[in-house]
């Protein structure tokens, strides 16, 4: 039979604080976590627009991929890249010991804004970076907006007024 012992609620949280830190670690586990072949599954390039000198840009990161497996199409206003990442057929899946990239197909959709002309795509791809350039009327540029700020003076000499 055990002795009696203290219960200790600080005993307690210990106990389920490791517990807890147990299922994030199995969870977050890099070489056969869950979270891992779950983001192995997705694959989408990161992507930035912004307009240069009359242009509407769109950067999509495509590394690894060959341009030959990226097809970019617009319909509409709405541009779309799609491609594969192939897996390299050297290796076996059950020969790795860690796998963070992720291969398979993508699609990407953005809508592009009114004013860009779309029917004047220019293309390029280097060192994993495709550039989508298309010209754009000036009007559709950002503008800078000021901000009138207010202060509390400024206040009292208007209801003085």
């Amino acid at each position: 039979m055990k002795p009696l012992t203290k219960w200790s609620p600080f005993g307690e949280l210990s106990t389920l604080r490791h517990d807890i830190d147990d299922i994030f670690n199995r969870f977050f586990e890099f070489g056969g976590g869950w979270m891992p072949s779950l983001m192995r599954e997705r694959v989408f390039p990161a992507l930035e627009s912004f307009y240069k000198e009359g242009k509407f840009v769109v950067r999509a990161e495509l590394p690894g991929i060959d341009p030959k497996d990226v097809d970019v199409s617009i319909v509409g206003n709405q541009l779309t890249i799609k491609g594969e990442r192939k897996t390299e057929k050297d290796v076996k899946e059950e020969d790795f010991t860690m796998m963070e990239r992720s291969y398979g197909s993508f699609m990407r959709s953005i809508i592009l804004p009114e004013g860009v002309d779309a029917t004047k795509v220019h293309a390029k791809y280097h060192e994993g970076i495709l550039d989508l350039t298309m010209p754009c009327a000036e009007a559709i540029a950002p503008k800078k907006i000021t901000i009138e700020i207010e202060g509390p003076a400024e206040k009292a000499v208007k209801k003085a007024a």
